[in-house]
């Protein structure tokens, strides 16, 4: 046999083993998943497993003036991301400092070109920390959330998602909340948000310069929490530090090529030992939209789930 083709034949098995590999890698991180958010249910302490905080509360910090770090993720949300940044541009806070840590793709032009636009807008109290990822790293947003995490040295970290929006002086109010806070995890115990917006709504449709007339015509609804969800979770820094965002559970960080389902809030909040205290603030704005840019476009599963947002919310009605 000619000696390329021994050479062909042992890269075709060296392929081979490759491919096993990776496929039951990702069958082990996929059952890893599945039992994990059994576990996360409180079948057991997360002290069992893992490294988690000794305590729920800490000494409050005696400090004139916080340092609260925001972590955003956005993939195809461009027009909802607007709405973020302008109103963090329109409403800087007098009593905090932001610094504002954004995750995007550069495969997602759009989103590519608002931050570009954003970053270099000086805005007082704000310094924006926009950061690229691979697609298969942001599509796991806890990877991203882990990072920044682990490298904040912020006083208090809000994991928030792209989609909400911040009225004025809705984080001056959040900043007096803090400031003899003890809980380790916080969260706005009353959002405001709209009803779901299908993909030809002018709201979803506008430039920068019409964002806050969408927001002042827009019918808001509020809805209360009992404890903290993935987009209201502020945590203090140190905790955040210490214990970045599910860091240790090695299936919630891996890259994924298509967006994972975030399991991982409810198992962070485990590893927490807490869900939080509620705070009440006002001014939180959420736009709800039908369609999902995260997902696969007119696929099965993106039709289910489309279905399955619109019928619970004509329940919650």
């Amino acid at each position: 046999m000619p000696k390329y083709g021994i050479i062909a034949i042992v890269l075709l098995r060296v392929g081979e083993r490759k491919v096993l590999m990776q496929f039951f890698k990702q069958r082990y991180y996929s059952i890893a998943e599945f039992l994990m958010r059994f576990a996360a249910s409180g079948l057991f302490p997360a002290r069992w497993l893992y490294k988690v905080p000794r305590h729920t509360h800490l000494r409050p910090l005696a400090k004139q003036e916080l340092h609260l770090e925001l972590i955003s993720h956005c993939w195809n949300y461009a027009h909802l991301f607007v709405y973020q940044l302008e109103s963090l541009v329109q409403n800087p806070p007098a009593k905090l400092q932001i610094t504002f840590t954004g995750f995007y793709c550069r495969e997602d032009k759009d989103t590519t070109a608002l931050v570009d636009e954003y970053r270099n807008k000086n805005v007082p109290g704000i310094r924006w920390n926009f950061i690229a990822l691979p697609k298969e790293k942001l599509l796991r947003r806890a990877i991203g959330r882990n990072i920044a995490a682990k490298a904040s040295s912020a006083d208090w970290v809000w994991f928030t998602d792209c989609d909400l929006a911040f009225a004025p002086g809705s984080l001056d109010n959040l900043a007096n909340k803090l400031q003899q806070q003890t809980e380790i995890l916080v969260f706005p115990e009353k959002i405001c948000q709209t009803a779901l917006l299908k993909k030809d709504n002018p709201m979803l449709q506008g430039a920068v310069e019409e964002v806050f007339n969408h927001l002042e015509q827009a019918e808001f609804v509020e809805r209360s929490y009992c404890k903290a969800a993935g987009a209201f979770q502020i945590v203090r820094g140190e905790i955040a530090r210490d214990y970045g965002y599910c860091g240790q559970v090695n299936c919630y960080q891996q890259a994924r090529e298509h967006w994972a389902k975030c399991y991982e809030d409810r198992a962070y909040r485990w590893l927490l030992g807490t869900h939080g205290k509620g705070l009440e603030l006002d001014g939180m704005m959420l736009i709800r939209h039908a369609e999902k840019g995260r997902y696969r476009k007119d696929s099965h599963i993106s039709g289910i789930r489309k279905a399955n947002r619109q019928l619970r919310d004509k329940l919650n009605t």
